[in-house]
């Protein structure tokens, strides 16, 4: 009587087992999921009055620095909904931190080459310029959505206490890739 599933009796040492596949989406859940830490973090409650309107967009810094670095692990579905939560969490009009988000991964994304083997102050220099378009864009939405032109102080200096902070968070996030992911 033949056996079903060939020789080896169904098993296919080239096809993942079922813990290697559950592995593997769960490394890729590992930067949305800190991401969602952080800015959960950014929004809690602090004794600085006012700091939620000038706190940096760890989003923006997060959603760069997978793109740069390994954009098969933060899709433009986690993108998305971490500029929704960014929005419903901060009071921004719901859309426009996903907006932001979107348009960074897609920029940055298809400039992917250029950013290969590149010293990081030229990533962090590009993440300035990055930065500056997303929290223009930011402040051209939520004006066209209130009909007014309102005021980008708090927005200007929330894009340089992003600057300031893009190296450390960097960093955690290079940590957290050597972990997760030393194969890429």
């Amino acid at each position: 009587m033949a056996r079903r599933g060939g020789l080896n009796g169904g098993y296919d040492p080239l096809r993942p087992t079922l813990w290697q596949r559950a592995d593997v989406l769960l490394r890729r859940t590992v930067p949305g999921g800190l991401t969602l830490i952080l800015l959960l973090m950014s929004v809690a409650p602090s004794r600085l009055p006012g700091f939620v309107h000038i706190a940096p967009m760890i989003a923006l810094i997060s959603v760069y620095y997978w793109a740069v670095s390994r954009p098969d692990v933060m899709g433009y579905g986690t993108a998305f909904l971490l500029g929704m939560v960014e929005d419903s969490l901060t009071g921004a009009p719901l859309g426009v931190g996903a907006l932001v988000l979107l348009l960074t991964q897609v920029v940055v994304s298809s400039q992917y080459k250029f950013f290969l083997g590149k010293p990081f102050l030229v990533s962090w220099w590009a993440f300035s310029l990055i930065a500056g378009g997303a929290a223009l864009i930011k402040w051209l939405a939520v004006s066209a959505i209130y009909g007014t032109m309102v005021d980008m102080t708090a927005l200007f200096f929330s894009y340089l206490f992003t600057l300031a902070v893009y190296p450390p968070f960097a960093w955690l996030f290079g940590r957290v890739q050597t972990m997760f992911f030393r194969e890429g």
